[in-house]
Formats: C-alpha cells, structure tokens, sequence
C-alpha cells in the first residue's frame, strides 16, 4: 500500500509532463527520520507529521529547481535521488534504527493495523481521484501536460501546477514512508531502493502518458496490482527475482515506445 500512494504521486507529476525518480530517495529519509523520531519517543501523531513535512520539503525542492529556475525535471530528480541516499548511507552507515514496541502497527493488533493502512491508501486514491476528475486543481494538471502555454493563456499558472505537483508527491512519499515504518520492528535506510522504478511502471501499465495530459489514477491501482503478479510468477517460474526489476524496466520502455508512436501518429 505504500507503493499505491508514491505512485499515485508520480501519476500527477508524469500527468504534468514532468517526472520524479527521487522518490525512493525521499522514502528513505522519511523512514529514517520517522524512525528516529519514534525511537526517541516521540507521539505518533507527531512522527506522522515529521514524516509528512520532511516530504513536502525535499518535494518542494524539487519543485522550486523544476518550475522556479525551469531546470529539466530528469536532470533534477536523479541529482536529489543520489544526494539523499548518499546522505543517508553517509550519517547512518548501514545501521537499522530500532524501534519501540508501541509504533510498530500503531499500536493496534496486526489485522487491524493493516486494515488501518490499506484503508488509508485506499481513501487517498478515491480522494486523488475524484479531484484530479471533478476539481478545479485537478484539470489544471492535464491542462498543463496537454500544452502549457495554452493552460497560460488560458488563466493557469503552469510553474505554480508544476511545483504543487512535487510538493504533493513529496507528501505521499512521507505519508508512504510512515507507512512503512509502522509495518516493521526497524527501519532499513536502504529501503525504497527502485520504489521510483516501480511506481513509474505502475503509472505507464495503468495508462497514463508519458508525455503527458492523458491518464487516470484508479487505472494506476490497476497496474500497480498487475505489476504485483511479477514477483509471484517468477517464483512458480523458478527464475530469479533480479529478473522483476529487468520486466519494469522494459515495461517502461515499451510504454515510451507506444506513447511516442502514439504521438507521431496523432500529428499526422
């Protein structure tokens, strides 16, 4: 379920006609920071809101290098993916950050906790998707992917678009990260290692354009449960797992391939 929301951040930003490959990154920092927080005893409530803030501020850099100086968004995200992690693995060393009993589950019972998370996710992608549907903010997204100057001309602030879109997505990375923190007794800081790679062949299986303007978020739960059979059938396949992470790549490659075909052939 963490992934289901990293992705549906992505989705918006790909939407956009941008893209974020340091999510993975930001996953880890948020776990680590949720972690440490935790560990020194700190409520619930306000781990969650670290975690959720530690986010939106690494998007919010991004989004402010993206949409503020206009730097390509590939060239962006693949600086910051390398800057956090190498970060992290700087301060922590490899070392697990040990967490107190009462966070793990929240609390609650494991059944009800993971139907507290699954049900969390489930309400952010029916709350996304209504609003990129029937909101204002929402249309503004494909508005901009489809042709920004259009959207400009048409009274929409497409660097404004630009930029709320990273800080979203950095918010549902933290929320996600936080997520993940209470499923487990430590916090790896090498976890979300390729979570971008998954999340994006998520968001390219369940249809969303790479090139923007065109998609929908409930198909994105859809290729995000397609993508979950991988793993599945290549153990009943008896084939390696490393062979998962070559399936998604040529997933996204394949949908690139389509959605420039796709293209050439509409210019026509």
């Amino acid at each position: 379920m963490p992934t289901l929301l990293v992705a549906c951040g992505v989705s918006l930003v790909i939407i956009g006609r941008q893209i974020d490959i340091s999510v993975g990154s930001q996953f880890a920092v948020c776990s680590v920071f949720a972690g440490l927080l935790a560990a020194k005893s700190f409520s619930i409530a306000l781990v969650l809101a670290m975690s959720i803030g530690i986010g939106a501020a690494l998007g919010a850099i991004n989004g402010a290098l993206v949409a503020g100086l206009r730097l390509p968004s590939i060239v962006v995200t693949l600086a910051t993916m390398v800057t956090w992690r190498e970060t992290l693995r700087w301060q922590r060393q490899g070392e697990f950050v040990n967490l107190p009993d009462g966070i793990q589950w929240m609390g609650l019972t494991q059944s009800v906790g993971q139907c507290v998370v699954t049900g969390t996710a489930l309400i952010f992608l029916a709350l996304m998707a209504h609003g990129t549907k029937y909101l204002a903010a929402g249309r503004f997204v494909y508005a901009v992917g489809s042709d920004a100057e259009a959207a400009r001309l048409a009274g929409i602030r497409p660097q404004l678009v630009t930029f709320a879109t990273f800080v979203l997505v950095g918010v549902l990375t933290g929320l996600a990260a936080m997520m993940n923190v209470v499923q487990s007794p430590q916090v790896d800081p090498k976890s979300g290692t390729g979570l971008e790679l998954k999340a994006i062949a998520a968001v390219v299986v369940g249809g969303v354009a790479i090139s923007g303007g065109r998609g929908s978020l409930w198909s994105v739960f859809a290729g995000l449960l397609l993508l979950a059979c991988i793993s599945p059938a290549l153990t009943h396949l008896h084939v390696q797992p490393y062979w998962e992470k070559a399936i998604q790549g040529a997933i996204i490659l394949l949908a690139v391939v389509a959605d420039g075909l796709r293209s050439r052939k509409g210019n026509r």
